[in-house]
């Protein structure tokens, strides 16, 4: 199977509004779907011809806990921050001064050897990151382990290991392949079937 990049991350708000002004005003995204009825809310904006990053608006959601890009934590936890790719260096000064103007903290650049990166939160919380690559430097095309103590996986190198995982008995016939109705069948005017129980996720 080969990805195609990432269709959508989905992330919470308690203030689209607030999420509108940050991530289509403030930094560009267009807004291309939006998905609601009272209590519920899940909006879609653009980030590249394939990739999106969409919000769901429930009631009483707060912004996230403080903490900073990177810093360790202890206890059940999921996600630290997210990097979006900007193809030039002068755009992300561009964006820093753009960040700061509107009020919003925001880092320094910092080299990284194969991207330079600024750091800044969204108005949830949401720890982000902004990179530019550097120039002759690719780790998609040159991968390196710099970790000087790499776990006995990651010494096995960067192409995917065959055999690990069992292999698939039975694939799944064509003839039974169903797909169930979610929400979103609304952005194209379709109505979710009442009567079916399967799941209804976007």
């Amino acid at each position: 199977m080969r990805f195609t990049g990432i269709n959508h991350l989905a992330m919470a708000t308690g203030s689209m509004d607030a999420t509108i002004r940050y991530w289509r005003d403030l930094l560009g995204l267009r807004l291309v779907a939006g998905l609601g009825h009272p209590g519920y809310r899940h909006y879609f904006f653009e980030l590249t011809e394939r990739d999106m990053i969409a919000f769901f608006e429930w009631p009483g959601v707060e912004p996230g806990p403080d903490k900073d890009h990177g810093a360790p934590v202890r206890g059940p936890f999921t996600f630290d921050h997210i990097s979006f790719g900007l193809e030039a260096e002068d755009e992300l000064w561009e964006l820093r001064d753009r960040l700061d103007a509107a009020g919003f903290w925001v880092s320094e650049v910092v080299d990284h050897g194969f991207i330079h990166s600024l750091y800044s939160f969204d108005p949830n919380n949401i720890a982000v990151e902004f990179s530019v690559p550097v120039a002759g430097v690719d780790i998609r095309k040159n991968p390196v382990m710099a970790d000087t103590e790499p776990t006995a996986c990651a010494r096995q190198g960067a192409e995917p290991v065959p055999g690990v995982w069992p292999k698939v008995a039975h694939s799944t016939p064509k003839s039974e392949r169903r797909v169930y109705p979610g929400e979103g069948l609304r952005l194209v005017g379709k109505e979710p079937e009442d009567g079916d129980k399967g799941p209804r996720h976007v």
